[in-house]
């Protein structure tokens, strides 16, 4: 029994990148995490299978933002954080690729420090390197590209919120991935050829990677979201601008 004098338990926060998906592609210490939570936050995009095989008594809440849907206001997923953790619980905070790459993994540090509540950062498989790969595309090839820029296409170029430098990125002559871009990509495409990249550059676009329903069209960049509208895309989706798109053959054409 706990007497007034005895300090409260307080439990930790693991802060998980869970990879791209596939939940073959979690890290050992992203499973090791899983197997002594007590209480998962979990994402949509994570890898949600592996919380059923390495975490099945764990307490799941789900707090995944659905595009222009269903949200958890950031504010009340480092609350959720913070009150499991301080009932004496091991709390792991599964994100989808890695936490630190528009995942807010910062911003939810920060909170749980200031509360005062231990907190880890476990890294996670980022999608913006790994989906490309899937689809046959490294981000980076000698001769090709000495350099990536991984961006968010969240809101458009033209828009106020925008902190892109995408006149910068048209002439860096890097590799530029965009990551939460589908409804931006036809903005995007315009303003990085009015800023002086070739309309020819060749662009991809990658849905639902690292999942068995991963699909992709190339295309140049000037049509590159005529292509992705067409096919239907829609998020999750990566789309990568530059040559190394055309630097190795597809997966499935090298395949037959």
């Amino acid at each position: 029994m706990t007497d007034a004098t005895t300090p409260p338990t307080t439990g930790h926060v693991l802060l998980v990148g869970g990879g791209p998906g596939d939940p073959g592609l979690l890290t050992l210490a992203g499973r090791d995490a899983l197997a002594v939570a007590d209480v998962v936050v979990t994402d949509r995009l994570a890898p949600i299978a592996a919380i059923a095989e390495h975490a099945p008594r764990a307490e799941v809440i789900h707090v995944g933002k659905i595009p222009r849907g269903e949200f958890t206001p950031q504010e009340r997923i480092n609350e959720l954080l913070v009150e499991h953790a301080r009932a004496g619980r091991v709390v792991v905070r599964l994100k989808g690729g890695d936490g630190y790459l528009f995942g807010r993994g910062g911003e939810e540090w920060q909170h749980c420090v200031a509360a005062g509540v231990p907190v880890e950062a476990i890294p996670g498989v980022s999608s913006a390197f790994s989906v490309p790969a899937l689809a046959g595309i490294p981000v980076t090839h000698r001769g090709l590209s000495q350099g990536v820029a991984v961006v968010s296409g969240h809101v458009a170029p033209d828009d106020p919120r925008s902190e892109v430098d995408w006149a910068a990125l048209a002439t860096s002559r890097l590799t530029i991935v965009v990551l939460m871009g589908v409804a931006t990509l036809g903005s995007i495409a315009e303003t990085l050829i009015a800023a002086g990249l070739s309309a020819d550059t060749p662009a991809a676009c990658i849905a639902d990677g690292a999942s068995p329903q991963q699909r992709s069209v190339r295309a140049p960049l000037s049509q590159i979201a005529v292509e992705a509208d067409a096919g239907g895309f829609a998020p999750p989706a990566i789309t990568v601008i530059g040559e190394v798109v055309d630097a190795l053959e597809p997966p499935s054409a090298a395949a037959g």
